[in-house]
């Protein structure tokens, strides 16, 4: 188990280097010159001279190569550098939006996994039925028609109906868990799909094999069998899945957040492209890569705890 945590973990620090490295050297490909392009204000009144010198400053005047290894250095002892924008330090700034992004995923991503498990169920219990089935088959196909939804249209179509229309929720005035209840819930419904999709795919190839039927004849009932037994073995596959899920989130966090007009990590990315500030959006990326990866290994680390037919390498056990 040492051994194979130590590789996974091994492995997730290539992947965030690389992450890294790549990020770097498409900022760098960027056109234009931030440095140059904020400083030549002529509402600034600066001078040749004092244009180099915050050139200087920020590194632009170095080659690719030497700011790559000036900007690795500083990273790993947490230094993320400051904005070209704002003046302000980079950490600063992540330090006043991540915690609105956080709580946004963790609503979006709780959403997610209760609408997911609860279509599945619903399916998976009218599936039982003669005159259920048709209804199942409707249930069934929600997470593929909620996957093709835009999700800006589907923000603003909340925005509309559970806020002005039918005034459950406000979405100004707000701020906390309350500012982001709406837009996690907004952006669990999309998100929802990919997990729903594979949940009931396996579910449904759990249901087929020989000991449900086994469980069938000693009386069991239906909901029983679901809860206590395909649950349980389809759940594991979700998980993996939920990882890339993640990913989706932090996506969609920059539209989300920029509809409802929240101060987090994405409406920052959005400010910073504008902006061509390169060193806020270097650490964005990283912060982003590292929670992807957080969550992927995390899920992996879970799995043999839910499903014992998993070694604790990660490998299926053969019996």
């Amino acid at each position: 188990m040492t051994r194979y945590l130590f590789t996974r973990t091994l492995h997730a620090i290539f992947v965030l280097w690389g992450a890294f490295t790549l990020s770097f050297i498409l900022l760098q490909l960027m056109p234009g010159d931030a440095v140059l392009v904020k400083f030549q204000d002529p509402e600034l009144g600066l001078n040749p001279q004092q244009i180099a010198d915050m050139r200087a400053t920020y590194g632009a005047d170095e080659s690719a190569i030497t700011q790559y290894i000036h900007v690795l250095g500083r990273t790993l002892h947490g230094n993320l550098g400051y904005s070209i924008e704002t003046g302000l330090p980079v950490g600063h700034m992540l330090q006043a939006a991540y915690p609105t992004t956080l709580r946004l995923a963790i609503i979006s991503f709780a959403g997610a996994i209760i609408l997911s498990i609860t279509f599945c169920t619903l399916a998976l219990l009218l599936s039982e039925h003669v005159t259920g089935r048709y209804i199942a088959g409707l249930i069934s196909a929600i997470p593929g028609i909620t996957s093709g939804i835009p999700v800006f249209w589907l923000e603003i179509v909340a925005i509309q109906l559970i806020s002005f229309h039918w005034k459950l929720i406000p979405v100004v005035g707000l701020s906390g868990w309350s500012a982001v209840f709406l837009p996690g819930l907004a952006l669990a419904i999309p998100i929802s799909a990919p997990l729903a999709q594979v949940f009931m795919t396996t579910a449904k190839r759990v249901q087929q094999l020989p000991f449900i039927d086994v469980l069938r004849a000693r009386g069991l009932s239906p909901f029983r069998i679901l809860c206590a037994h395909i649950i349980p073995n389809a759940f594991p596959p979700t998980l993996t899945v939920s990882g890339l899920v993640f990913g989706e989130i932090l996506a969609g966090a920059v539209v989300t957040e920029t509809v409802f007009g929240l101060d987090g990590l994405g409406q920052l990315a959005q400010q910073a492209v504008a902006s061509q500030d390169v060193a806020v959006l270097q650490a964005i990326i990283l912060i982003s890569v590292t929670g992807f990866i957080s969550i992927s290994l995390l899920s992996e680390f879970i799995q043999p705890l839910l499903d014992p037919r998993i070694g604790r390498n990660g490998q299926q056990r053969k019996y």
